[in-house]
């Protein structure tokens, strides 16, 4: 049986409040903060995190430095909802109302900051660390939306128009390919391929939007299928150019969410893995050939009142064979979900409906015993994987 001092780490918030887990040892970090969205800088030195408020009006960046043992901000106040760690180095890059800013360096910490681009709605580093690819919203003319372009954009641009090169432009047209920004990049992970959402209009994007895939060299583009906006239901293989996503649209989940796993480039049909009468509401790859998801039975019945909760269960699909079976096992009334690998561990965020508490769950291999691993948390935890990078 894993006991609870799994060789892991992790960041998590309980009551608000952020916490390190390392091994079987707990330690709070911060005492009256409003903390959500914690995340590693490359090497595990740095925390960056939001504190923010139960409003939602107050949303300052913050960051945990490791080996000092102390939280601080880059600069007076940084507003941002939006941040991200270099996969290069500890450089922070966030925007604010547009404006793309990175954090410079001063005694060894990321310290103030430089502009680096205006008119920015989505962006994510290059995995060099040197650049980014950025995206401009659609504007929208008499005639209707525009495209949107992308942009390869130098980490030292400081708002130079000649370190902004044109990267591709996405021409939208309705309804087949309809989007007003593209966001949530994530590169596969041989860094040949990127994909993304293209995000329509708010009230059309709770329904459906589009995930796409573009190539290192801004040369190829294709649709892969439409999907949800949650950034987490899209997921790159661990070595191989597949991209697992959960399709389907309509903003409820209680029928066609779909796990699919699509070859990029595209070459052949998708294939869909999730059984007829059920839905999938989480993935993981655990390794090349299995996908962890988090499954529940459909529910077609409903058509109004109260959205009915769907109490997912974990399910190991191996995409050769196709055999699927449960690797979870929650009680009528616990909720299953957000499942993680790291290493040979799986971990996930196990619900109890009744009362909201929510903990960690953990197992070692698909078919270990699961055993609590965090209790009491907000949300799912942010792992530092063993090679020192989250």
């Amino acid at each position: 049986m894993v006991s609870a001092n799994a060789p892991l780490t992790a960041a998590f918030t309980r009551n608000h409040q952020l916490w390190i887990k390392k091994g079987d040892q707990e330690i709070q970090i911060t005492q009256d903060k409003y903390v959500y969205s914690p995340k590693w800088s490359y090497d595990g030195r740095f925390i960056g995190y939001i504190d923010g408020d139960e409003k939602g009006e107050k949303s300052d960046l913050f960051i945990y430095d490791t080996k000092e043992k102390e939280n601080y901000q880059p600069y007076i106040r940084v507003v941002t909802s939006d941040f991200k760690w270099s996969p290069t180095k500890n450089q922070l890059a966030y925007t604010d109302q547009g404006l793309l800013n990175v954090t410079k360096t001063k005694n060894g910490r990321p310290q103030g900051f430089e502009n680096v681009s205006l008119g920015v709605s989505g962006f994510e580093w290059f995995p060099t660390g040197k650049e980014f690819i950025v995206s401009s919203q659609s504007s929208l003319r008499p005639t209707g939306w525009g495209p949107i372009p992308l942009y390869s954009i130098s980490v030292d641009a400081n708002l130079a128009a000649d370190k902004m090169e044109p990267f591709y432009t996405i021409q939208t047209k309705e309804p087949d390919l309809f989007g007003i920004i593209a966001d949530y990049f994530k590169w596969s992970r041989n860094g040949k391929w990127v994909s993304f959402l293209l995000i329509p209009t708010a009230s059309w994007s709770m329904d459906s939007n589009t995930i796409c895939v573009l190539s290192l060299q801004g040369k190829e583009f294709q649709v892969v299928g439409k999907m949800l906006g949650y950034k987490d239901w899209m997921k790159w293989a661990p070595s191989t150019n597949q991209l697992a996503y959960i399709s389907g649209e309509g903003r409820f989940f209680v029928e066609n969410k779909k796990t699919t796993v699509a070859d990029i480039p595209i070459s052949r049909q998708e294939k869909e893995y999730t059984p007829k009468g059920y839905v999938d509401l989480d993935l993981e790859w655990y390794s090349l050939e299995e996908v962890v998801v988090a499954r529940a039975k459909e529910n077609k019945e409903w058509d109004e009142g109260p959205v009915p909760t769907m109490f997912t269960a974990l399910y190991a699909i191996n995409i050769k064979t196709e055999e699927q079976k449960q690797i979870s096992f929650p009680q009528d009334n616990e909720i299953d979900e957000q499942p993680q690998v790291i290493g040979p561990y799986l971990t996930w965020l196990r619900t109890d409906s009744s009362n909201m508490q929510r903990n960690i769950w953990i197992k070692e291999g698909l078919t270990g015993q699961e055993c609590i691993w965090v209790k009491d948390v907000d949300s799912a935890p942010v792992f530092l994987n063993p090679t020192g990078k989250p």
